[in-house]
C-alpha cells in the first residue's frame, strides 16, 4: 500500500497513534503532494510555561544543596542553568554577564554598564545589578561581590559550561577561593525533572512524533538529506513549533551520526532518522529506522534485534534499584548473543543519555555508572547496530521514571513496517 498526502491526512485523522502501513515509495506527484502539506494544522497541546513559583522552589533547593556542600556561592553564565533557575537568557561574548547565587542572600547579576538597562529589564529574580565600564575589571567586580556575601568556606562553584576564561580571570583576583564544578548543584537540581517539566517534554515529543508521520510519508525517490531536513523542519513549523530531524539513507545509515556526503533516496534503502523539538525550553529526541519500500531479511533480521535490546533495557528498567550501567548492559547482551558482539564492534555507543532543557543531559546509560534509576530522571533509549558498508539500525524513545517505574514519552515502533505505535 502506498501512502499520499490524502492518505496520511485520513489515517491521522483517526487517531494521533495509529500504526502506519510499511513506508512505500512515494511518486513524483506524491512528492509535490506531501511538500504542500495541505491540512496539517498546529497541535492544541495546552501547554503551560514553569511558574514562577517553580522557578522559586529550584533556587531554594541550589541553596539547601550548596548549604549541605559547605559552598558558599554559584557563579553562571548564561546558558541553560541560568534559564533554569533564573529564566535569564543572553547572548555570549567576550564581555561578562554573569549572575551569582549565594547560598543564603540574594542574587546578585553582572554586566558592562552599557548593558545595564537590558539586562534590568531581563531579570525575574532578585533586584541587584552590578556593572562594570569597559576599562574596568569584572573578575575584580566578581572577587568583590564574592567577598561581601561573605565566603566562609572559601569555596565557590562554577557552572560545568562557564567558559575557561571567566573562571580564570575571577581566580586570579581571588586566590583564597576554592573552586569547584557546579554539577554537585546544578545536576543535583535538574537531573529531577517536575511534573511541569515531563508536560513540556511530552508535548516536545508529541509534537515530533507527529512530523515523523508526516516526513514518513513525504518521502520520494531521489530526494537527498537536505531535502529530508528541510521537510522535517516545515513539518514542525506547520504543527506550531521548532524542531529538526536528520537522516541518512542506506550505507550511511551506518554511522551513527551520519555522514556529509550527499546521499539520494533510493527503493530498498535504510532510513535512519534522528531529531526533535523545544517546547518551553524542553527537548524530544526520537529516532526511527524504516525501509524506503520493501525490506529484505537482512534488514528485518537487525531491526529486529534492536527493537529486542530496547525493549529488553526498557524492562529491566522496571526492576526496584536497577542502575544506569545495568541498563546498558542488557541492551548490549541481547545484541552480543544475536551475534552482532562484542562490546562495542556493531553497538557502538552507550545506551541512552539524560534529557530535559538539553538534548543530552546528566546522566548516562553507559557502564560505569552506577546510579541509581530514581523517580524525575528522563533518559533516551537508543541501542543500535552499524554495520560499515551495509547499513545501521537506531531506535530511540525516550522515557522518565515515576515512583511506579518507567513511562515512554512515545511508544516504539512495533516493527519494521510499521513505525508508529
Amino acid at each position: 500500500m502506498k501512502l499520499n498526502r490524502r492518505s496520511f491526512v485520513k489515517w491521522a485523522s483517526l487517531s494521533p497513534a495509529i500504526a502506519l502501513p510499511m513506508i512505500s515509495c512515494a511518486s513524483s506527484e506524491n512528492e509535490a503532494e506531501g511538500k504542500k502539506m495541505d491540512g496539517v494544522k498546529p497541535l492544541n497541546l495546552n501547554i503551560q510555561p514553569i511558574s514562577k513559583e517553580e522557578r522559586l522552589s529550584r533556587i531554594a533547593k541550589a541553596q539547601q544543596l550548596m548549604q549541605e556542600q559547605k559552598i558558599d556561592a554559584l557563579f553562571l553564565e548564561p546558558g541553560t542553568s541560568m534559564k533554569y533557575f533564573l529564566d535569564f537568557d543572553f547572548f555570549l561574548s567576550e564581555r561578562m554577564v554573569a549572575a551569582v547565587i549565594p547560598a543564603k542572600g540574594d542574587i546578585a547579576y553582572i554586566c558592562p554598564g552599557f548593558e545595564q538597562d537590558k539586562v534590568e529589564e531581563l531579570v525575574k529574580f532578585g533586584n541587584k545589578v552590578l556593572t562594570w565600564e569597559e576599562h574596568e575589571s569584572p573578575y575584580a567586580l566578581t572577587a568583590k561581590l564574592l567577598r561581601d556575601i561573605g565566603t566562609p568556606n572559601q569555596k565557590v562553584a562554577i557552572e560545568e559550561r562557564c567558559r575557561f576564561f571567566l573562571y580564570d580571570g575571577i581566580k586570579s583576583e581571588t586566590a583564597r577561593i576554592n573552586f569547584v564544578n557546579g554539577d554537585g548543584v546544578t545536576a543535583g537540581c535538574r537531573i529531577f525533572k517536575s511534573p511541569a517539566e515531563i508536560a513540556l517534554m511530552q508535548a516536545a515529543n508529541t509534537a515530533t512524533l507527529e512530523a515523523y508521520k508526516i516526513l514518513f510519508d513525504s518521502l520520494y525517490e531521489g530526494m537527498n538529506q537536505y531535502d529530508f531536513r528541510d521537510i522535517a523542519s516545515e513539518a514542525h513549523r506547520k504543527l506550531g513549533f521548532s524542531g529538526s530531524i536528520g537522516a541518512n539513507f542506506g550505507e550511511w545509515s551506518a554511522f551513527p551520526h551520519g555522514s556529509s556526503k550527499t546521499q539520494t533516496l533510493k527503493p530498498g534503502d535504510i532510513v535512519l532518522a534522528d531529531g526533535g523539538c523545544t517546547v518551553e525550553g524542553y527537548k524530544s529526541d526520537i529516532s526511527r529506522t524504516i525501509v524506503f519500500g520493501e525490506h529484505n531479511d537482512r534488514q528485518k533480521e537487525v531491526w529486529d534485534v534492536v527493537k529486542e535490546a530496547q525493549t529488553a533495557a526498557f524492562e529491566l528498567a522496571k526492576q526496584p534499584g536497577t542502575t544506569c550501567e545495568q541498563m546498558d548492559a542488557a541492551a548490549r547482551a541481547v545484541i552480543d548473543q544475536a551475534g552482532f558482539g562484542p562490546d562495542y564492534k556493531y553497538f557502538s555507543h552507550r545506551l541512552g543519555h539524560g534529557i530535559g532543557m538539553d538534548g543530552h543531559e546528566w546522566t548516562n546509560l553507559v557502564r560505569g555508572n552506577d546510579t541509581p534509576l530514581q523517580a524525575g530522571m528522563c533518559f533516551s533509549n537508543e541501542p543500535g547496530i552499524y554495520i560499515v558498508g551495509e547499513f545501521g539500525v537506531r531506535l530511540e524513545d525516550c522515557f522518565y521514571m515515576t515512583e511506579n517505574g518507567p513511562e515512554y514519552f512515545t511508544q516504539p515502533s512495533p516493527s519494521v513496517e510499521k513505525p508508529f505505535a
